[in-house]
């Protein structure tokens, strides 16, 4: 039994194909719709799998090629993140057999190809992707690492990407002294498609490492949102698909992470870095005028519409270069609409994870840092950002 699967996100095919061919099915798969035709009159599949929303031309395009001018009645089961009733009626009025709506389990939509064209004959089958989740958003994530080789040994790096399709992890070696562009290696070594590793030679520090990170995965075509995060997981990967939730439900071009303590929520620090980053919000909001509650927190998820605003050119400072993105938005796009655009989404958990590159030294650096900041956007019109930022 042969099935088409038509997608422009290969992050989505990928599991859906092995998955597939685990259980016998002879599959192929192509992003692009107007490819995907013409491997429909040459493949001949007895079930075809398809997006509607997709950048050349519409799944719906596709459903009334075969319906329509090719007289075909195999199968059709459209698997998409768009609920739009007409769209859905449609459909269902061209004569797609089922309509599965992302996200939802790759189990799931195995039961309904086996519902539609029957089952291969029975094998010995693989479990490996059996509890994997379709999304109906594919999102980047940036992890800068500098002398990481203990911290990257963690399996949560690699079972989160088995868990949950859509996701690509792009670390981005900072120039490491030890054995972490070694392991790095080994971690991406079969998992190619979910993982990238980008090689900077010297050390530039953080904020390059997640600038050219940033720039890098922006240019993949079928991610929806980036962002980066800290690679001791001090904001796990879970807690991270919150953000995109956020983003994806609402009209914010950037969610940003906040360790504000609240009910609910287990937020944990050094004592000594809690009263420096108290001191330190304070000087942020008292120099650049940003009343955000907690600007440096490792976890921020962005719109690709905004990555060139905020990343295109190089940060003036080391460590504290999210005051800067947030003051370039402002720039860009003025107060009134950073404030529609901007939002800050306490986390549910963040434990301080021993081991930081940032020094005692380096945090009293900051304050200097921030006057660099003040001094080199001064010659922007000066702006003062209000305390009433969207705050989830």
């Amino acid at each position: 039994m042969k099935i088409l699967a038509i997608d422009d996100q290969k992050l989505v095919l990928i599991p859906l194909q092995i998955r597939l061919k685990e259980l016998g099915y002879e599959i192929v798969t192509e992003t692009s719709a107007l490819k995907g035709i013409e491997l429909f009159n040459s493949f001949e599949p007895d079930l075809v799998i398809l997006d509607i929303n997709m950048q050349e031309t519409s799944g719906i395009d596709v459903i009334k090629y075969i319906r329509q001018k090719r007289k075909s009645d195999i199968p059709i089961m459209i698997l998409s993140g768009n609920t739009d009733e007409n769209i859905i009626s449609e459909a269902f009025d061209l004569g797609v057999n089922d309509y599965l709506k992302k996200p939802l389990s790759l189990r799931e939509l195995c039961s309904r190809t086996k519902r539609l064209i029957g089952a291969p004959k029975s094998r010995n089958i693989k479990k490996s992707y059996d509890y994997v989740l379709i999304q109906k958003r594919c999102v980047g994530v940036v992890i800068p690492c500098y002398n990481e080789e203990k911290r990257l040994l963690n399996k949560r790096f690699t079972d989160f990407i088995i868990k949950n399709s859509g996701y690509h992890l792009c670390f981005v070696n900072d120039g490491s002294t030890d054995k972490t562009l070694e392991v790095l290696s080994k971690l991406r070594k079969g998992r190619e498609d979910f993982i990238t590793v980008y090689d900077c030679e010297k050390n530039g520090g953080k904020a390059e490492a997640v600038r050219l990170g940033m720039l890098h995965m922006a240019k993949q075509e079928d991610l929806d949102y980036i962002g980066f995060l800290d690679a001791d997981l001090s904001t796990n990967l879970t807690d991270f698909d919150d953000l995109v939730c956020t983003i994806e439900t609402s009209k914010f071009k950037i969610v940003s992470g906040s360790r504000i303590s609240r009910m609910g929520a287990k937020i944990t620090s050094a004592g000594a870095r809690k009263i420096i980053s108290v001191i330190i919000n304070f000087i942020i909001r008292k120099i650049l005028k940003m009343e955000f509650k907690d600007t440096q927190c490792g976890a921020k998820i962005f719109r690709k519409d905004v990555i060139d605003i905020a990343f295109k050119e190089k940060f003036v400072t080391k460590w504290i270069f999210d005051v800067e993105i947030f003051k370039r938005i402002v720039l860009h796009y003025g107060l009134k609409k950073a404030k529609e655009i901007v939002c800050e989404k306490p986390l549910k958990r963040w434990i301080h994870v021993g081991g930081s590159k940032l020094s005692m030294k380096d945090s009293f650096r900051i304050f200097f840092q921030l006057v660099q900041i003040a001094r080199t956007y001064r010659k922007n019109k000066t702006i003062k950002i209000s305390n009433n930022f969207p705050f989830y």
